[in-house]
């Protein structure tokens, strides 16, 4: 489970999280929605240890991120929006070498990452070299270094970003697939994606939630039955404060 309370992150006099707190339970998959600015990034970033908190508690399977970040992490598998890749390495051996830093060794390492080529079909491109690879092959790559110590909690920033139609599909059925037995937080800003992979969703704006629900919840929330009037008219658009200016 991941346990998220009274989460704020500042940078300067800027909140970028203000006060956030939700939960993501075994077997669910929550979509983290926003417009751009909105703090999703930082949030799981802070959620994943990567950026200390400026205060509030994170517990990633009941470990505290605060107090316990290196037992939290291991529970953890994290894609980050633009992942590093090394260019000159094979598929396979960028995995490997992503299973040595997980500590994972002989035949444990082997399979898991043979079961990752798999489980994001990269069984065609596994001996090819990363810079090789058109931009899916080396999201799914990322993808399957997260994947590899068969982590309980998956944490996913923007997974689809940059993918053609083909592609969002098959990371979205593999998302939904994985969600029924780990905890699978993800954000984005494609309001598709909630009703394609996510049993639940939360709308973030200015580092705040402002809606929370299943997406049939969300569409009835909207007065019209539809994601995309809801999205406008919780959240801000980036020309509000020019517009703003403008009037004044």
């Amino acid at each position: 489970m991941i346990e998220v309370t009274n989460l704020t992150k500042q940078f300067g006099h800027k909140k970028a999280v203000n006060d956030l707190s939700f939960t993501v339970k075994k077997g669910e998959v929550l979509g983290f929605l926003g417009p751009n600015g909105a703090g999703k990034s930082t949030t799981m970033r802070v959620v994943t240890g990567f950026l200390p908190p400026t205060s509030g508690e994170i517990r990633i399977c009941g470990l505290s991120m605060v107090d316990q970040p290196e037992e939290a992490k291991k529970k953890i598998g994290y894609l980050p929006e633009s992942a590093p890749l090394y260019d000159g390495m094979s598929v396979r051996g960028f995995l490997r070498f992503c299973a040595d830093m997980r500590g994972l060794s002989g035949s444990a390492k082997a399979e898991a990452v043979d079961r990752a080529i798999e489980t994001c079909f990269l069984q065609t491109v596994h001996r090819q070299a990363i810079d090789t690879l058109s931009k899916g092959y080396r999201h799914r790559t990322c993808l399957a270094q997260a994947l590899l110590h068969d982590p309980e909690v998956l944490v996913l920033d923007e997974p689809t970003d940059g993918l053609d139609p083909n592609q969002k599909h098959e990371v979205r059925n593999l998302i939904k697939r994985l969600g029924k037995d780990k905890v699978i937080l993800f954000s984005t800003h494609i309001l598709e994606e909630v009703e394609a992979a996510c049993t639940r969703a939360v709308i973030v704006d200015q580092g705040r939630i402002v809606a929370d629900g299943t997406p049939d919840e969300l569409k009835a929330q909207s007065g019209s039955d539809s994601l995309y009037d809801l999205f406008r008219k919780v959240t801000t658009t980036d020309t509000a404060p020019a517009k703003a200016s403008a009037d004044a």
